[in-house]
């Protein structure tokens, strides 16, 4: 067979030969150092055999193995669990965003994050041993007879495709059903650390089995390691549930699991944020709309949520007829745009609300803001003509470029192609479609990653997945192309022809939810927010509350006046204390007055997070908070 080298040489080799065997051909210091390999661009074992001429690379660098590392390394647990409790079963172990997880059945034994030492500790003694990681194809029958003791593999098993190749990786004394690819051998397996452990249903439903998961995170290096052990830490200080309580910004009550209350302070920060919406969405031209919390069954049987998503709906009787709390704004949405006669001419039609929806998630789901029962999705819904997509879709991206900046996140766009099986519409429009969501984020200047057959069955999407301070990813962002509920609702409008044709219907939110953002900020400023967005933005400390609270109380009125929040703190501390507490509370701005504030009539303030203070007049201190507020606190160059 003839091999391709990245350079453009090429050579002939034997049938089946590995790629570990032609690094071998070439250098033995190439072989040495060999991990894996790309066969026409799909990464291989370094030891599978390659049995047609092909384009390779011999993998030595282990900044783009990341997620083979950790595939390994959730193989490296199960095989630990297996040693140390025999009758162990095993759902899927893959590799996430940070990390891998692998699920297990231990029957009456329940994991502790007490026990992750003596785990890791027998993780390690299998890593030192340097044992091969062997790939293996079976016939189906080969497979289902060697895991016939496992109903999860058989499960999973008998929902493979006909014509898939069925493998099994193994190392030592323990195999697993796997697609690969692996590390050649368990030494790579030497740097990592188990995360935490919680109850996950097979297969994502909660009619099943509920198994532990064990969370873990490895890297090729001690250093990377520790690196990571340390953004953990800090993370964990940034924990939204804690800064939330800290800040006065939220609660939660045990007479509503998963219902937020929103303090004083957090109706500060969540108005602030709604108001951003509206004014960028009126200066995009959207006509903004609100639709009812609870509509009659029949819409929802119309729209296809009363058979799909029942189960997460709360349903209610009035006079005799049943009502269902929206999941979702779109079906209320529709209604407002059957209400009138559109033209060709009205397009696009730009529609945006922020609508409170209501979603019965499982208890054990719940986490802080970040999965509730009831949320604010921020979402648009524009109607248009196909050949407007492109247009339409990068002016959109152009507008998550904007918002996101603000806010300091920078993103990546996937886009979700056409699912295999069960999808609507003829292959055609779905190419065409996305081949119009693929040449906007061309138009916008902006690469994408394909993730195929992983669209809706109803249409294309973008998914925009931000990337906080901490470096963790989060998927708010989305546009959905939709040719279901236009049909569903016999949508139309009226072409230039005088005939009536159906729209493309766009979902999009930028947030997400309100909820979720506020949860994903708190975290990304570590609660110190930006003096636009923060409920508190001034407090005013008298060195002595006889002399100076006159003057203080005058300053906090002309800041006022200028639409600013403004505190003073008169009560009896020393000043120390009351600096040291408007730091905790992370308030943009601590402004201290004594003899000199008062009698030349200055402003001497401390930002937050400095302890260096500096002296304006009062019209200068303005001047510059609100070209802060203006821009953001982001520089105009």
């Amino acid at each position: 067979m003839k091999i391709i080298f990245p350079d453009g040489n090429s050579k002939e080799f034997a049938q089946s030969a590995s790629a570990y065997e032609i690094a071998q051909s070439i250098s033995v210091s190439l072989a040495k150092n060999a991990i894996a390999a790309k066969v026409d661009g799909e990464l291989y074992d370094l030891h599978r055999p390659i049995n047609h001429d092909a384009h390779l690379e011999i993998v030595t660098d282990t900044k783009e193995l990341f997620n083979l590392l950790n595939h390994s390394c959730a193989h490296l647990l199960a095989h630990a669990i297996k040693e140390m409790y025999p009758q162990a079963l095993f759902g899927v172990g893959p590799t996430i965003e940070e990390g891998f997880y692998y699920d297990m059945d231990l029957g009456d034994v329940k994991i502790s994050e007490e026990d992750f030492k003596e785990i890791e500790r027998k993780m390690l003694k299998l890593a030192e041993q340097n044992i091969p990681i062997v790939r293996k194809e079976l016939l189906r029958g080969e497979a289902l007879d060697y895991f016939k003791n496992d109903k999860y593999k058989i499960e999973l098993i008998n929902d493979l495709p006909e014509d898939e190749v069925i493998t099994t990786y193994s190392q030592g004394s323990f195999t697993d059903l796997c697609r690969g690819p692996h590390l050649p051998s368990t030494k790579w397996l030497r740097h990592f650390k188990l995360l935490n452990v919680s109850g996950a249903y097979f297969r994502g439903d909660s009619k099943r089995e509920q198994l532990q998961r064990i969370y873990g995170i490895a890297f090729f290096t001690k250093e990377e390691l520790v690196a990571y052990l340390q953004l953990v830490e800090e993370r964990k200080k940034r924990d939204h549930r804690k800064l939330g309580k800290e800040l006065d910004l939220f609660m939660m009550s045990e007479y509503g699991p998963g219902f937020p209350f929103w303090l004083p302070n957090g109706m500060i920060l969540r108005r602030n944020l709604e108001e951003f919406w509206y004014k960028i969405h009126t200066k995009a031209g959207y006509q903004l709309i609100q639709t009812p919390i609870m509509l009659d069954k029949s819409l929802w049987e119309i729209s296809g949520h009363w058979y799909n998503y029942r189960e997460n709906m709360y349903v209610s009787e009035i006079d005799d007829r049943e009502f269902a709390i929206k999941p979702m704004n779109c079906p209320g949405g529709i209604l407002v745009y059957k209400r009138d006669i559109h033209s060709y001419k009205d397009f696009p039609l730009r529609v945006g609300e922020l609508g409170l929806v209501h979603r019965h998630e499982a208890s054990g789901a719940l986490t802080g803001l970040f999965r509730v029962r009831n949320f604010t999705q921020d979402d648009a819904h524009i109607y248009l003509r196909f050949d407007q997509i492109v247009d339409e879709v990068a002016r959109l991206i152009d507008l998550f470029d904007y918002v996101y900046d603000i806010f300091n996140l920078s993103y990546n766009i996937e886009l979700s192609t056409r699912p295999e099986e069960k999808y609507i519409g003829s292959i055609e429009v779905w190419n065409k479609a996305e081949e119009a969501l693929s040449d906007a984020c061309t138009k916008a200047g902006h690469a994408f990653k394909v993730n195929p057959g992983d669209g809706a069955f109803y249409g294309p999407k973008l998914d925009f997945k931000l990337r906080d301070s901490m470096g963790r990813i989060w998927q708010c962002g989305t546009i959905q192309l939709d040719m279901n509920l236009p049909e569903r609702f016999d949508l139309h409008y009226i072409n230039d022809q005088g005939e009536k044709v159906r729209p493309i219907m766009l979902h999009r939110a930028l947030f997400g939810s309100l909820e979720r953002f506020i949860g994903i900020l708190i975290e990304h400023y570590a609660g110190a927010f930006p003096l636009w967005l923060s409920p508190r933005q001034i407090v005013v400390v008298p060195v002595n509350n006889a002399s100076h609270g006159d003057y203080a109380n005058k300053l906090k009125e002309i800041l006022a006046e200028q639409g600013f929040r403004v505190e003073v703190d008169l009560r009896d501390e020393k000043m120390n204390y009351k600096i040291r507490e408007a730091q905790t509370k992370k308030i943009p701005y601590t402004i201290v007055v004594g003899d000199k504030e008062k009698n030349e009539e200055l402003i001497t303030y401390r930002p937050y997070g400095t302890n260096e203070s500096q002296t304006l007049q009062i019209e200068e201190f303005i001047a510059k908070l609100t070209n802060e507020v203006k821009t953001f606190g982001k520089s105009k160059e």
